[in-house]
């Protein structure tokens, strides 16, 4: 079987750890991804040596951030995940450490922020009034919001437990970087690497995705719940970070 580490599979869903340093989707470098990888699993899992097999992205990590990921084997599978997502139903653990110290031991962050939805194509022939108008038009302010505890802490790094409760683009690595305690590694957000650097990995930042819970997309007989059965996964944290805390 290809070298993936499944932490749980049923006939709509499988749940795979995502090591750091690998895109969860493949992009325009044709770098190969976690997609990838599971789609070869699962064609392996079916003997099957040509065609392919469905796979539905309903969530996603950042590349150099490791952790669990979900996946639909199904549509029905996919479209239970997607579901629970937007309904915010899902409860996403991460533990990261961060550069510092927080200020307070634990607490919660809210803010707005601003997110361009869409760019159409065709502005190129559009004058500037219409094009201010568009991008306006295609801006919407939403609410990045998580809370984190810190379980440990050396002073010169500390170790973080966070719930996100929005799920905005790079929210955790940003947020951590605006309170004053950038993660450890993640130079695109507050940390300049050099030679004397102890975190040597260009690739990983130290940020993952320990556990999820999430409900199935199918119910068991006779249960009478008709939304799933409550599937709770977690993961220990990388082993690399005893380094540091």
């Amino acid at each position: 079987m290809s070298g993936i580490k499944v932490i749980y599979e049923d006939n709509h869903i499988i749940a795979v750890v995502k090591p750091a340093g690998v895109l969860t989707q493949g992009d325009r470098t044709g770098e190969r991804s976690l997609m990838d990888d599971v789609k070869d699993y699962l064609m392996e899992k079916k003997n099957k040596t040509v065609g392919n097999v469905f796979l539905g992205l309903v969530h996603r990590l950042d590349k150099p951030v490791s952790g669990i990921v979900l996946f639909g084997k199904t549509s029905k599978g996919a479209s239970r995940l997607s579901e629970q997502f937007r309904n915010h139903t899902i409860q996403k653990t991460y533990h990261a450490i961060v550069v510092g110290k927080p200020k307070e031991a634990s607490g919660s962050i809210k803010e707005q922020v601003n997110k361009i939805s869409f760019f159409a194509e065709g502005f190129t022939n559009k004058t500037d009034e219409e094009l201010l108008a568009e991008i306006k038009k295609a801006t919407k302010t939403r609410t990045a919001e998580l809370s984190y505890e810190v379980l440990k802490s050396n002073g010169e790094y500390s170790l973080l437990k966070i719930l996100p409760k929005t799920g905005r683009f790079h929210q955790i690595r940003i947020q951590m970087q605006q309170m004053g305690c950038p993660i450890l590694g993640d130079s695109k957000y507050g940390q300049v690497f050099s030679k004397n650097s102890s975190w040597q990995s260009r690739d990983s930042i130290a940020l993952s995705a320990t556990a999820i819970t999430f409900k199935t997309a199918t119910h068991s007989a006779g249960s009478g719940q008709a939304d799933g059965k409550t599937i709770n996964l977690e993961i220990p944290l990388p082993p690399a970070w005893q380094n540091f805390i």
